[in-house]
């Protein structure tokens, strides 16, 4: 199988590698924003090629499979060629900025075509224990976090081109929030700009923010992020129930129920597991396996969509 990468950041770096190592797969195409990022990361295999335009990349290969891993400002002309050519797709979150994604969903649902959203977070072997032990419990609320320093990419402090924390980084959390308790309805945000605006040039983004939601089965959670400390904080989601209160991390659940504490450790990797799982996929033509496809993904954007501008207005955002 032949895949392309469009983007050359830490996303293609990471995925990248791990294909190359699983068998029947091969890395033959890079694209990047200039003939040397494109041709850097097309060295490290042994038959790729690096371009700067994605139609000239398509053109030249008969790719099977293209992972998309670029700014959220960057979307849309990249999936509409991929569409165009009935070409699957993996793409990393966010989807996109505002509404651009609503009508690339309607023309991959068109198509019937194979797609995967970066969600790794879902293929966790903690997340999946989390998920078994609230099939009998009674959630009543939940609380999320990332709370962490900020990116040192400058299109990361650029609301117009990341959209700020809530939709680039704090998505993941939100994710987790439909995944483990359901849908959302309602959305209610509050952000400031409180100190890095002052510390780093050019920030545009909020640093501080707290978001209040209401589920479709009553459920009430809240997710704060902000992106003024030195180093990473805490990052998760805590479930309060009738039987007790699950806290998932990066790398770690635990589970308290009364005075008892139970804790796991993740032992897997989920990069390679959401990998294998859309590559088979595409492979198989069955997508059955895949945790979070483009327009599951979309539904977890338009709630931070709705953070955004829920934070501008200063109302509550009622979703559909």
């Amino acid at each position: 199988m032949k895949v392309g990468f469009v983007g050359t950041g830490w996303f293609t770096k990471t995925h990248a590698s791990l294909l190359g190592k699983i068998n029947g797969v091969e890395v033959t195409a890079f694209c990047g924003t200039s003939l040397d990022k494109a041709e850097k990361e097309a060295r490290n295999f042994s038959n790729a090629t690096g371009y700067t335009k994605i139609e000239e990349m398509l053109d030249k290969q008969k790719l099977e499979a293209v992972y998309i891993c670029v700014p959220p400002h960057a979307h849309g002309p990249i999936e509409y060629a991929l569409i165009e050519r009935n070409i699957p797709f993996f793409v990393e979150k966010p989807i996109g900025l505002k509404d651009e994604p609503n009508e690339i969903v309607r023309k991959i649902e068109e198509k019937g075509l194979i797609t995967s959203v970066g969600y790794h977070w879902r293929y966790k072997d903690i997340t999946k224990r989390a998920l078994s032990l609230l099939s009998d419990r009674q959630v009543g609320m939940a609380l999320g976090y990332w709370m962490g320093d900020m990116p040192m990419v400058p299109w990361w402090r650029d609301v117009n081109k990341s959209g700020g924390q809530f939709i680039e980084q704090t998505t993941h959390i939100v994710d987790l929030l439909r995944f483990f308790c359901g849908e959302v309805k309602e959305v209610y945000a509050v952000y400031n700009n409180q100190i890095m605006e002052g510390k780093v040039e050019g920030t545009t983004v909020s640093d501080v923010g707290s978001v209040t939601m209401k589920l479709a089965n009553g459920i009430i959670a809240t997710i704060s992020n902000t992106c003024i400390l030195q180093n990473s904080s805490k990052v998760g989601l805590d479930i309060y129930s009738d039987e007790g209160v699950i806290e998932l991390r990066n790398d770690l659940l635990r589970v308290m129920k009364g005075s008892r504490v139970e804790e796991y450790k993740e032992e897997t990797n989920p990069y390679l597991a959401e990998n294998k799982i859309f590559l088979d996929a595409v492979q198989s033509g069955d997508p059955s396996k895949i945790l979070s496809n483009y327009q599951d993904a979309l539904k977890t954007h338009r709630i931070t969509v709705a953070a955004n501008q829920s934070a501008i207005s200063g109302q509550p955002i009622y979703l559909g």
